[in-house]
């Protein structure tokens, strides 16, 4: 991205001032290098984004962000339905509710390096991989329904899992306010045997240890040491999800032209919060949430199966559970005054600081745990929600690396055989559904994760507290 026409604010802040038709300023949160490799998209469709009715404060784009479907990707901006703010399905993405839930062991390094490609051929095993899978659960169109409203909750009631998780998932394991009514037929029926699987793309199951602490208070708090095998699980609503963006695409497009809205790319489709179509719309959003939640739920139950055949002393908790592409409801000070506001965050990371009551009890004092993936081939990261971050941008930070390359360019210039075989030989094991997925996902396709955590450390959005490596990776 050219720099010209951006201020620097601070440290890793940059600003396109108000002008035209935008009704605030827009923010980018990158580093010099990230600023200019920064696709030019990224500036037209987070201006554009500034330009929506209701929009508060910023239309805000993080540091992995590029171009996405409407909003950009790391695209974050929230709207007051009191002054005529609006919902919009390219403001949350097609993957609704996809996220991170990280599981601490109680093993260490040493105790499963030996067993590792047990470990991974047991998890591939047992948690389907890949585009199209299914899982063992059958649903009915009805205990559909109980998934769509329950998410994790109805996943802990029927034994999968425990009370103890919901403490540390987002919303506490359920979003309020969702309707199966307002979700198509077809979303449904897409997703009756999906409960329970990983899906494809950039979504993964991933045994890790971790590297280095940078906060070791914190990290105590959030029970990490060094050399501690830890789990990750990135995933989320599948086919359902989907569907539901391609349903409210249309449907919100009649609605921008019925409620005049002014938009300047028709993929910023909109209704106003305060309308049946957006009432509808952020009901089936929820349903998608919901559905995320469970089957995060469900993959955590079969991952901690398969620990305990293998690792019988293994103890799996969850440290915490959290989405990238949602809107919320959330109380946020606007002008010295509480305000009630729907925050879009589209491939960016929910990032509360200490005190805010929607925290577990156990984390309160110290904040929101941040969970930065970043590819199999490299590291990740854990980092802590900040109360600058929060008067920043709405307690948002960045979800990952951020795709450097298309998934056609990569497929073109990698074979997922050698991928692996190339991982393997660096003691990292990759399991896979298919070779082309692995392609899509090479390392070298995605910008440089470390680089992306250090700018939203700099930025002052959330704080680094460990950096994490992968001993083995499922992939779809």
């Amino acid at each position: 991205m050219d720099t010209k026409g951006l201020r620097r604010k601070a440290n890793c802040w940059w600003e396109i001032p108000q002008n035209g038709d935008m009704r605030v300023p827009a923010y980018l949160f990158a580093s010099q290098m990230l600023i200019e490799d920064m696709d030019e998209k990224v500036r037209e469709q987070i201006t554009n984004v500034a330009c929506l009715p209701g929009i508060v404060k910023a239309a805000m784009a993080m540091p992995d962000a590029h171009w996405g479907y409407g909003f950009p990707i790391g695209g974050v901006a929230a709207f007051d339905p009191d002054h005529g703010g609006i919902i919009s399905v390219g403001g949350v993405g097609y993957d609704i509710s996809c996220g991170v839930r990280t599981m601490l062991t109680g093993l260490t390094r040493e105790e499963v390096q030996g067993k590792i490609e047990t470990l991974m051929d047991a998890l591939f095993y047992r948690v389907p991989s890949g585009v199209g899978s299914e899982g063992k659960i059958r649903l009915t169109p009805d205990k559909l329904d109980e998934v769509l409203v329950g998410g994790a909750q109805w996943a802990v009631s029927l034994g999968y899992g425990t009370p103890e998780d919901l403490d540390h998932i987002e919303e506490n394991g359920r979003l309020d306010g969702a309707d199966p009514s307002c979700v198509s037929d077809k979303a449904k029926k897409r997703q009756y045997r999906q409960v329970g699987t990983l899906g494809s793309g950039n979504h993964y199951l991933e045994v890790q240890y971790i590297e280095t602490i940078y906060e070791p208070e914190t990290a105590s708090a959030m029970g990490l040491k060094e050399n501690d095998i830890i789990v990750a699980i990135h995933c989320g609503s599948r086919a359902l999800g989907h569907q539901i963006g391609t349903d409210y695409i249309q449907e919100l497009a009649k609605a921008a032209k019925k409620y005049n809205i002014p938009i300047r790319e028709r993929e910023l489709v909109c209704a106003p919060i305060r309308s049946p179509e957006g009432e509808r719309y952020f009901k089936a959003m929820a349903c998608g949430v919901n559905c995320a939640l469970a089957n995060r739920q469900v993959i955590a139950h079969l991952v901690r199966q398969v620990f305990a055949e293998i690792f019988p002393k293994a103890e799996l908790k969850t440290l915490y559970d959290v989405s990238h592409n949602t809107c919320k409801i959330e109380e946020h000070e606007v002008n010295g005054v509480k305000k009630r506001l729907y925050v879009h965050r589209k491939g960016a990371t929910r990032a509360f600081g200490p005190g805010r009551p929607e925290l577990p009890e156990a984390l309160r004092d110290i904040g929101q745990p941040v969970l930065i993936g970043g590819t199999m081939g490299t590291c990740s990261y854990i980092l802590i929600g900040s109360e600058q971050g929060e008067a920043l941008a709405w307690g948002s930070a960045c979800h990952g690396a951020g795709r450097a390359m298309s998934r056609r360019a990569a497929i073109k210039k990698w074979k997922g055989s050698k991928i692996i075989a190339d991982l393997a030989h660096r003691g990292i094991i990759v399991r896979t559904a298919s070779y082309r997925g692995a392609a899509e996902e090479a390392p070298d396709a995605y910008k440089d994760v470390t680089e992306v955590v250090n700018a939203t450390h700099e930025a002052g959005l959330a704080r680094k507290v460990a950096r994490v490596r992968p001993l083995g990776c499922i992939k779809g």
